[in-house]
């Protein structure tokens, strides 16, 4: 731009002052020159404004790019912190959710362990507790085989002094009559010293805890233990107490696979229970009121069942739903423990059984226990 002006306009527009005043032809041709020249010029001007623009709208774009590149960084980076720091936040939360997870578990299986210690202290509770009431039964129960031991030892006694008179005076008939009859006898007290034993042994597994082994047992002898064990030892705390019992046992069920002791426990707990609602029955004053327990066994199908039936007053609907939920009791303050019911069904569900409740008002109630045969 500034080389065409020193070389071409201005002499251009010299010549053309120069030759205004004297010659017109030359005038208007150097002022073409410099009209071309001065648009020339002018047009470089633009040209060179125009590339400017050009150049500064491109570094305008590029600066716009260059500002997005690193505004879109900034957010990828943002972005990358905002995940670490989410990520870092859901790390400390499951692991300070999984440190309390471990805790809770630790509390957890400490409060299991005490449940379990103390369930077991209850269930020897509850088992020392029935026995208690049983132990007048028992005694009652031992009093009669332990007389007739001792009442055929006398017996022996005398016959044994008669045989060895009729020895000495060689009369062997009889001597072999009388032997004959001391045999008898000795039968007799073996039988009945086994009978005590029995008890004896009912009462030690009664009280022990249970070993958790199943025995092969007569089910209809265990019921029938347990039956006049609970009557003799009602009978003994209230000789007022009375009730006609009844039984009905399936001869042909033979022996079944049980934990003797737990069954006689459940057994037990009916037949009692059955015993002192037929009781109260008895003492609200009933006309004509005759208390009765009948217990029965059954085989059906895979099944032994076992039935304690009383015609006390029955179970209201309000208490059926609470009665084998652990120390519910409608007796009254230190009479029961409310643990003889839930005891019980526990140990029917141990043994894959059931234990269900028939009752109505005011006409009496069923207790079955039913237990598969394996």
């Amino acid at each position: 731009g500034t080389e065409m002006n020193n070389l071409v306009l201005k002499p251009a527009k010299k010549l053309t002052e120069y030759y205004q005043n004297i010659n017109a032809d030359s005038t208007v041709k150097y002022w073409k020159v410099y009209a071309a020249a001065n648009d020339s010029v002018n047009s470089i001007r633009t040209n060179q404004q125009i590339q400017m623009l050009t150049f500064e709208e491109e570094q305008r774009k590029r600066n716009i790019e260059a500002a997005q590149v690193t505004y879109q960084n900034k957010i990828r980076t943002g972005l990358l912190l905002a995940g670490l720091a989410v990520f870092s936040a859901v790390a400390i939360f499951l692991y300070r959710n999984n440190r309390q997870k471990q805790k809770a578990n630790a509390v957890l299986q400490e409060t299991l362990s005490n449940l379990k210690s103390t369930q077991s202290q209850l269930i020897q509770s509850e088992k020392m507790a029935s026995l208690g009431e049983l132990t007048a039964g028992i005694a009652h129960e031992i009093q009669n085989p332990l007389n007739f031991v001792n009442n055929f030892s006398e017996v022996n006694k005398e016959l044994l002094a008669e045989m060895n008179a009729e020895i000495e005076k060689g009369n062997y008939d009889e001597v072999k009559e009388i032997a004959k009859d001391i045999t008898d006898n000795e039968e007799k007290i073996n039988h009945h010293g086994k009978r005590a034993d029995t008890i004896v042994k009912g009462m030690l597994q009664h009280s022990r805890s249970s070993s958790g082994q199943k025995e092969s047992t007569d089910i209809n002898a265990l019921a029938d233990e347990y039956l006049r064990l609970a009557y003799h030892g009602l009978r003994a705390k209230d000789k007022s107490f009375n009730a006609t019992m009844k039984t009905d046992y399936d001869e042909t069920i033979g022996n079944i696979n049980i934990i003797p002791q737990d069954i006689g426990r459940v057994i037990l707990n009916l037949i009692t229970n059955a015993f002192y609602v037929v009781d109260e029955k008895k003492k609200s004053g009933v006309i004509n009121y005759e208390p009765t327990v009948s217990v029965s066994t059954m085989k059906v199908n895979s099944k032994v069942e076992i039935k304690v039936v009383d015609n006390g007053n029955g179970i209201p609907q309000k208490v059926l739903d609470k009665i084998f939920q652990p120390f519910f009791t409608t007796k009254p303050t230190g009479q029961g423990t409310g643990l003889g019911l839930s005891l019980s069904y526990d140990i029917v569900k141990a043994h894959s059984g059931e234990l269900k409740v028939e009752t109505r008002e005011g006409e009496g109630t069923t207790f079955i226990v039913q237990i598969p045969i394996s």
